[in-house]
């Protein structure tokens, strides 16, 4: 629902809860997380299947959405996380209500929309950004993502913005697809090599028996290129949400 005659625009919100960051940089941080509805993308590993939905979850305003967030804080808060789904589909929203409510945020996004990202590169504070494979399966064309991915990677670093690239890697993910991926990241952003790139082991770990040695190689190999930190979902593993 778009901003008419003035009037704050709306959003469609599965969820605000509060919980303990469980992946990337700012992982252990106390966050109240904001997961959106709808996505862009059809990744076969999603978690949050329910909020690809465009039509799930609860429409609310800014000003709700901040009372929700109010009643959630607790002295251990670092920040709000903006999640999905895609929360960049919901871009103006959120612009909405860093300006009338400029809150320590983080924007977790696939990174697919940079024209989008855009209108928030002067309010989040932390972004991260899940670089889709190929075996993903996310859309059609992966090449055409790949390429608006590192638009959004060079926006980011442009702007100074506090940001990391994720990985989801399964056991099937070849070493050379990642090493390929974050090869072409390092050539066409030279600067990105003080961004760091967060390879995640896909849930739940127990895929990983006796094949463990594949996250070491992936390591290696994408460390050529970028700085490396292989990191677990951990809320997954203090059964948080």
């Amino acid at each position: 629902m778009q901003s008419n005659g003035g009037l704050k625009i709306k959003s469609r919100i599965s969820e605000v809860f509060s919980s303990i960051q469980g992946e990337g940089k700012l992982i252990g941080r106390r966050q109240v997380f904001v997961r959106f509805t709808g996505c862009n993308l059809n990744c076969n590993y999603c978690d949050t299947s329910l909020s690809r939905d465009p039509g799930y979850g609860e429409e609310i305003g800014i000003d709700s959405l901040y009372q929700k967030i109010s009643e959630l804080k607790t002295p251990d808060l670092h920040s709000i996380s903006f999640t999905g789904g895609e929360p960049l589909l919901h871009a103006d929203f959120i612009k909405d209500f860093l300006e009338k409510y400029p809150l320590t945020s983080m924007l977790e996004t696939n990174g697919s929309l940079p024209g989008e990202m855009a209108k928030l590169i002067e309010l989040v504070d932390y972004v991260s950004m899940d670089v889709k494979l190929p075996e993903h399966e996310a859309v059609s064309n992966w090449d055409d993502l790949l390429d608006q991915e590192i638009k959004s990677i060079k926006l980011l670093i442009e702007e100074g913005i506090n940001s990391y690239c994720k990985v989801v890697v399964q056991p099937s993910t070849t070493t050379e697809t990642v090493a390929s991926i974050a090869a072409r990241i390092r050539e066409e952003i030279p600067e990105t090599s003080q961004m760091p790139l967060i390879v995640q082991p896909a849930s739940p770990l127990e895929l990983w028996k006796g094949r463990t040695h594949k996250l070491l190689e992936i390591s290696e190999k994408a460390g050529e290129h970028l700085d490396v930190l292989t990191i677990p979902q951990v809320h997954k593993l203090l059964n948080l949400r």
